[in-house]
């Protein structure tokens, strides 16, 4: 059954984290919504080669009307928690138990919401020490998946990043 998702995301994500995980999400007939401050906008990956048109407005969605959230890695999940729409609208689906697909950096907008006590999760290396003082069992392996929860560290565990996403909305 598809499943609408919600993609969290501003400038400076990283591209092929956003791509990769979007196309295969995309190709199993789920629907990927970005989500930013504002619609219309384009938002460009850190890397420059990936430009997405975003399709709402944080103001016009709500998190009740997603079955599940993706939050892209670079630094855009920094920049994101920032902003106190973008923390609740992430913490609704870890309160939710909905699937929650985080890369890289994407935990930092969960450490923020601190929606991962207890949790056991991976992220990019240089969150590692964030992540432990947010009360997580922290583990340095491609994906790990705890309960409603799928995270990976870097662009190499895409694979397994994509397969284990895949696997929580097939649930």
């Amino acid at each position: 059954m598809a499943k609408r998702i919600a993609c969290v995301m501003t400038n400076l994500f990283e591209d092929s984290e956003y791509t990769e995980p979007a196309n295969a999400l995309r190709e199993a007939g789920h629907a990927v919504e970005t989500i930013e401050k504002e619609s219309g906008v384009v938002v460009t990956g850190k890397q420059g080669e990936t430009e997405v048109a975003i399709d709402y407005g944080i103001d016009e969605v709500k998190a009740e009307d997603y079955d599940a959230l993706f939050i892209p890695g670079g630094f855009s999940p920094d920049i994101l928690r920032a902003d106190e729409r973008f923390v609740e609208f992430s913490k609704h689906f870890m309160d939710e138990n909905k699937p929650v697909f985080a890369i890289c950096h994407g935990p930092q907008l969960l450490i923020t919401a601190k929606a991962l006590e207890g949790r056991t999760v991976t992220g990019y290396k240089s969150i590692a020490v964030d992540l432990e003082y947010a009360g997580v069992n922290f583990k340095d392996e491609e994906v790990v998946v705890c309960h409603n929860l799928v995270t990976s560290r870097q662009p190499d565990d895409l694979p397994a990043f994509n397969r284990e996403s895949l696997k929580q909305l097939s649930n």
